[in-house]
C-alpha cells in the first residue's frame, strides 16, 4: 500500500492523518487487515488448523509418556520431530519461493490431514499405541507442517501490503494463541475421558477445513526471479538463504535470541510429569499447563495496538525475551497450579511481543524473492528451538529435578540477553524506522 506524496517536497511521502478513533484505540488490536477478503481465507485458514495441531501436541506427548512413562523419551519425541522440520522447513521455504504459493498451502494442508487421521488411528491399536508408529507418523506431521507454515507467513505482504505487516502478524498470532488456548483445555479434557483418538481426528479435520479455504486464494507466485522448482534448485536457494542472512546482522540475531530463549527455558516436556506429580490433585492440570503459555499472548494479542508502533524493535525483542526468562523461572518453583499458570501466562505475553516484532523485521526486511526462505529459516528456528529445548528441560528434570531445569534456563536466558545488548549494539539500537528509510533510500 503506497502513501500519499507531497508535489512541493519533491514527492516525500506525507504522513496520512490518525483518525481521532484510532488514536483513542491504540491498545486494541488492529483488524484492518481482516478488510481484505484474502487475507480472510488465510486468517480463517489458520483458526481452523491451530485447534487440532495443538490438541495434536498435547496427545502426543502424552501418548509417549503413558508409553515409557519417562520425561526424556518426552523430550526425545521432539527431537524426532526435529530432524523433518529442520530439512522440510528450509526446503519448503525454497519450494515456496520457487512455485505459486496458494498450490503449496492446499497441497501440505491435504497431507498434515491424511497424517492426522492416520495419528487416530493408531491410537486405537492394543495397549495405547505404537512407540515407532507414533514416531514416524509425528514426523511426517512435523515435514508437512514445517512447508505449510512458511509459505502462510510468507504470502502476508503480498496480500496486505508491508505497511501491514505487523498488524497482519499480530492478527494471525492471535487467533493462533486463542487455539493454543483451546486446543489443550479440550485436549486435556478428551484425554481425561481416554479418547486421544478423538484429539487427533479432530486435528484432521481442521486441516481439511483449510485447504478448502487456501484453495479459493488467487494465484500467488513466487519473486520474478524465481526458476522451475526441482530439487537441486531447491537445496541451492536454501543456501542462497543463508548467504543472504549472513550479509543482515540484525536479521541473523532475530533467530540467535529466540534460540537461546527456547534451548533453555522451554518448559512443555516437563508438564506430563508435573500433571502427574506436583499438580496431580488440580482438575485438567494437563491441559491448563499446555495452555497457560498462550493465555498470556492471547492477552497480549488483544492488547498489541502499541506493538506495531514500536520504532526500537531489537529493544523491545530483548526486554520482552527477559520478561520470559524471569516468568520461567518463577514458574519452576511455583508450588501450585494456578500460580503454575500465572508464570507461564507472563511468560506467553513477552513471547507474543517478541514473535510479532522479529516476525514483521523478518518480512519487511526480505526482498520478495527471499521471503519464503527467511520465513522457512524462521520457522525452523522458532519451531525447532522448542524441540531442542524439550531434550534439554526433560534430560535435566530427569537427573536433577524440575525446578532446577526450569530455574537454571531462565538464568542462562537472562545472561544471554544482557550479553546480546553489550555485544551486538546494532540489535540493540535497531530502529524500523531507519530501516524503511534503508530499503526506500
Amino acid at each position: 500500500m503506497s502513501q500519499p506524496v507531497d508535489p512541493v517536497e519533491g514527492g516525500a511521502p506525507v504522513e496520512e492523518p490518525v483518525p481521532e478513533r484510532v488514536r483513542r484505540r491504540g491498545w486494541a488490536i488492529d483488524t484492518t487487515p481482516l478488510r481484505d477478503p484474502r487475507y480472510r481465507r488465510l486468517f480463517w485458514g489458520i483458526a481452523t488448523t491451530t485447534i487440532g495441531q495443538q490438541m495434536t501436541l498435547v496427545a502426543v506427548p502424552f501418548q509417549v509418556f503413558l508409553l515409557t512413562g519417562s520425561s526424556f523419551m518426552v523430550g526425545v519425541t521432539s527431537v524426532v520431530a526435529l530432524v523433518p522440520l529442520v530439512v522440510f522447513g528450509l526446503l519448503g521455504g525454497a519450494i515456496a519461493d520457487a512455485m505459486d504459493r496458494r498450490r503449496l498451502l492446499v497441497v501440505t494442508s491435504v497431507g498434515a490431514a491424511v497424517t492426522s487421521a492416520l495419528l487416530a488411528a493408531q491410537a486405537l491399536l492394543p495397549g495405547g499405541g505404537n512407540l515407532a508408529l507414533l514416531w514416524v507418523l509425528t514426523a511426517a506431521v512435523s515435514a508437512f507442517t514445517a512447508v505449510n507454515s512458511p509459505t502462510r507467513y510468507a504470502v502476508i505482504p503480498a496480500l496486505v501490503g508491508t505497511d501491514r505487516v505487523p498488524a497482519a502478524n499480530a492478527l494471525a498470532m492471535t487467533v493462533r494463541q486463542i487455539g493454543v488456548i483451546v486446543g489443550p483445555l479440550l485436549a486435556g479434557l478428551l484425554i481425561g475421558l481416554g479418547s486421544l483418538f478423538t484429539a487427533y481426528a479432530i486435528d484432521a479435520v481442521g486441516f481439511v477445513v483449510a485447504a478448502a479455504l487456501l484453495r479459493g486464494l488467487p494465484p500467488l507466485p513466487p519473486g520474478r526471479d524465481a526458476g522451475k522448482l526441482r530439487l537441486g534448485a531447491a537445496v541451492r536457494g536454501v543456501g542462497e538463504g543463508f548467504a543472504f542472512l549472513r550479509t543482515q546482522p540484525v536479521l541473523l540475531m532475530t533467530f540467535v535470541v529466540d534460540v537461546v530463549a527456547m534451548l533453555f527455558a522451554w518448559p512443555q516436556a516437563v508438564f506430563p510429569e508435573l500433571s502427574e506429580t506436583r499438580y496431580a490433585e488440580s482438575p485438567n492440570s494437563l491441559g491448563w499447563l499446555f495452555a497457560g503459555i498462550s493465555i498470556g499472548a492471547l492477552a497480549m494479542g488483544l492488547t498489541s495496538g502499541w506493538v506495531s508502533k514500536v520504532d526500537r524493535q531489537g529493544a523491545v525483542v530483548i526486554v520482552s525475551i527477559a520478561v520470559w526468562a524471569v516468568a520461567i523461572i518463577g514458574f519452576g518453583f511455583a508450588p501450585t497450579l494456578w500460580l503454575a499458570v500465572l508464570c507461564l501466562a507472563v511468560a506467553g505475553a513477552g513471547d507474543m511481543v517478541s514473535a510479532v516484532l522479529r516476525s514483521s523485521m523478518l518480512q519487511t526486511a526480505a526482498p520478495e524473492e527471499m521471503r519464503g526462505r527467511m520465513q522457512g529459516v524462521f520457522i525452523v528456528v522458532v519451531t525447532g528451538g522448542p524441540r531442542l529445548g524439550d531434550l534439554r528441560a526433560g534430560g535435566l528434570a530427569s537427573a536433577a529435578g524440575v525446578t532446577f531445569a526450569m530455574a537454571s534456563g531462565g538464568v542462562v536466558v537472562l545472561v544471554a540477553m544482557a550479553a546480546v545488548a553489550l555485544l551486538v549494539p546494532s540489535f540493540w539500537f535497531f530502529r524500523a524506522s531507519r530501516s524503511a528509510v534503508d530499503r526506500t533510500g
